[in-house]
């Protein structure tokens, strides 16, 4: 059934009268009523048009939609508003988007905020790659925060950098791939982004629980072997059983360019990869690191097939150029 006839049939499907009331959040809560549970289900916040025509059924639904109606209008607004500072004319352009590339566009936390909570009505989306460095410092905490199950439903690239993610930002986004977000992610960037050891303990147990992962990019940023070996190859807790090795089985590209892994990092993802695990890894970046040649020429010897890239080839390439900045006086060997 289509949503003209949906709107057709309310008042013979649902007789009783709405006895809905908002939540803080603008959300309708219906008490045992069909009419505001189907009318909550219609809210689109990029396209309003079918929720209003909707609130005109009965004298009764006009009532109990009064408060959300006017949610509904100024959540729309802010929505315009944010499609206008990134260029878009429309909302109708943001709901059937494929891609966005956002560098430098002066985004806010709040703006960013807004944008994790429109994931669930963008679902053309394929690629999210954002630079804002002025969204700092909870930019990227507030954006995952706002991601519900399923958001981005479409996504498989996505990609932040130049902002910073802590800890906070970190466990944000843990929180919203393990509750469903981003279901088809298959490449993830986060690069200079203030990323250390804490940060990706707390992140690699939602990474690993992503089979259909194929690219993980980190260059640039603080963590060292306390974190590498918590995403190939994290150490069981005591008395527990040791953790499977059939994760991250797509995983193609690690690029761990410009971090602050030593020998004994390397020494982990060497042990790893011989014992079988990434079993799909072709390439592995890790130039400008704190590993000795000859620590790194030991992970390579692991894989006959396993590779180097040049430093900014490939996949790697924007995120390198976009961390020059911040590398400025150091060698760019």
């Amino acid at each position: 059934m289509g949503p003209f006839f949906i709107f057709l049939a309310l008042p013979a499907l649902f007789p009783r009268a709405a006895r809905a009331r908002p939540r803080r959040d603008g959300v309708v809560e219906a008490e045992g009523d069909e009419q505001g549970i189907v009318f909550t289900q219609l809210c689109n916040v990029l396209d309003p048009l079918l929720a209003v025509a909707l609130s005109s059924v009965s004298n009764e639904l006009r009532t109990a939609t009064q408060a959300l109606l006017q949610h509904l209008r100024a959540y729309h607004e802010a929505a315009a508003a944010l499609c206008r500072k990134v260029g878009l004319r429309s909302c109708k352009e943001l709901r059937e988007a494929k891609e966005f590339h956002w560098v430098n566009m002066g985004l806010t936390a709040d703006e960013l905020a807004l944008l994790g909570t429109l994931g669930s009505v963008l679902p053309e989306l394929e690629v999210l790659d954002i630079v804002e460095p002025s969204s700092a410092p909870n930019g990227v905490q507030r954006l995952a925060a706002g991601l519900s199950a399923g958001a981005l439903p479409a996504v498989i690239t996505f990609a932040v950098g130049g902002m910073h993610v802590g800890n906070a930002g970190a466990s944000e986004l843990a929180a919203a791939l393990g509750r469903g977000a981003l279901p088809r992610l298959k490449s993830l960037h986060l690069a200079y982004v203030a990323i250390g050891d804490a940060e990706l303990v707390a992140l690699a147990p939602a990474l690993r629980r992503r089979p259909a992962l194929e690219i993980l990019v980190f260059t640039g940023n603080p963590f060292g072997d306390e974190g590498v070996a918590a995403l190939v190859a994290p150490p069981p807790p005591a008395g527990a059983p040791p953790p499977p090795k059939e994760v991250l089985t797509k995983l193609r590209g690690l690029y761990l360019r410009n971090t602050q892994i030593t020998d004994a990092g390397c020494a982990a993802l060497a042990s790893a990869l011989d014992s079988s695990a990434l079993p799909a890894l072709k390439e592995l970046n890790l130039d400008r690191t704190l590993a000795s040649d000859a620590a790194q020429a030991a992970v390579y010897e692991t894989r006959d097939n396993l590779e180097q890239p040049g430093a900014g080839a490939g996949i790697e390439s924007e995120e390198d150029e976009e961390g020059e900045d911040e590398d400025e006086g150091e060698d760019d060997v």
